[in-house]
């Protein structure tokens, strides 16, 4: 986690304290460390994962393997949802507290690692877990819990964010209270993101392009290490996932986005300034309305941003054009350059067959005015560029 404080008026870096409790084992055949990671005493482990995909591709088997090693009961909590409901994360709750677990293990991608974070901090909370989501009440305990991942996309492998959804109300928030919302530890293996399927392929890599994106639009001018550190793993984003579409099997591919997607958001990036992650509030706002790919709801929308906000800071725009897009800059003003910078975004996404209106999703203006709600129940938000309802209106129907 960081922690900030800003001198109003100054363009320097912020001041900042960078702690990360997450141990990432990474690697081919990490799972066998799973026994030796669960922290002495545990004997109950309630393990959470998705719709089934890993009881196919057999890494249910080896992680049930591992857990027997390490002599512990297993219980079980299936079906969480790509966007994770509040209902799934009550279900986990009340499961922790009636059987008495000790122990959490997220075996999925990004929605599955978010919803046992709530979980994790929901049992040891004697209120409704939503209001830990909405931030009307902070956790002071959580149960500890691991993640394996297999799903290259969110990051929260290795944070303390998570992203849940009340389907009834049609609200979609991130919250996270670290450490207690971080993973004890995170286990990556990229063959166990070698059977996702090209779609989620996709996603992940606009999610995780799209995380970068929402550190390098800061205010701060003095971060050149990290704009570098951004910039380089955007390009190898950009340069591997075309090879990795064409070969899906490919470990080599598949181990440079999985540790790009961690990378992308472990807080490693955005020392010294905040991010904006005004186009998360807006596409969080869409996905609990239409229950669409939070990752398709992004493509869509973060280049309409970027249009929005050009006149922000267009050197800014025009920096990202050149430096990852490759776009020349001879006898061209710098919006000339940073307009090319966004066409070429879009372009790139279009080529990795990534949605690019909100029509894709059969989604119209109909109910415009609920998302401008839902976007604006904390208030302006955007720390590049405070957005108010107004501008989210103009990014939905820039994106229709």
């Amino acid at each position: 986690m960081v922690v900030r404080s800003h001198l109003k008026g100054d363009f320097f870096m912020d001041a900042f304290t960078f702690y990360n409790p997450t141990k990432l084992i990474f690697g081919k055949e990490q799972i066998n460390q799973l026994p030796s990671q669960l922290p002495s005493g545990t004997s109950k482990v309630l393990l959470v994962y998705g719709g089934g995909s890993i009881k196919k591709n057999g890494v249910y088997d080896q992680v049930m393997e591992q857990l027997k090693k390490a002599e512990v009961e297993v219980l079980e909590l299936s079906g969480v949802e790509p966007n994770p409901k509040l209902t799934t994360v009550e279900k986990g709750v009340d499961i922790c507290k009636t059987e008495q677990i000790d122990f959490l293990l997220a075996v999925g991608g990004g929605s599955v690692i978010d919803c046992t974070k709530t979980i994790a901090a929901g049992a040891k909370y004697d209120g409704a877990p939503w209001d830990l989501v909405t931030r009307e009440a902070q956790p002071q305990d959580a149960l500890p819990f691991g993640t394996v991942l297999t799903l290259a996309a969110t990051g929260s492998e290795m944070n303390a964010g998570a992203v849940i959804t009340n389907w009834e109300t049609n609200e979609k928030y991130g919250w996270g209270a670290p450490p207690f919302t971080n993973p004890a530890f995170s286990i990556l293996d990229p063959a166990y993101t070698a059977s996702v399927p090209k779609d989620q392929t996709i996603y992940g890599i606009v999610d995780m392009m799209t995380h970068m994106f929402e550190q390098y639009f800061h205010n701060p001018t003095q971060s050149p290490v990290q704009d570098e550190m951004i910039e380089g793993v955007l390009r190898t984003v950009i340069d591997t996932a075309p090879k990795l579409l064409e070969n899906l099997e490919s470990l080599e591919h598949r181990e440079t986005i999985l540790y790009a997607g961690t990378i992308a958001l472990n807080g490693m990036l955005q020392m010294g300034y905040r991010g904006d992650w005004a186009s998360h509030n807006i596409e969080h706002a869409v996905s609990a309305v239409y229950d669409i790919p939070h990752a398709g709801g992004l493509a869509i929308l973060f280049p309409n941003w970027m249009k929005h906000n050009l006149d922000v800071n267009e050197a800014r725009f025009a920096r990202l054009a050149t430096k990852v897009f490759g776009v020349e800059t001879e006898g061209r003003s710098e919006r000339e350059i940073a307009e090319e910078g966004i066409q070429e975004l879009r372009k790139f996404w279009t080529s990795i067959e990534a949605p690019e209106t909100l029509a894709d999703y059969n989604i119209g203006d109909d109910k415009f005015d609920v998302i401008v709600d839902r976007s604006m129940k904390r208030g302006p938000f955007g720390n590049f560029n405070k957005l108010h309802e107004e501008d989210v209106e103009k990014i939905l129907e820039m994106s229709k």
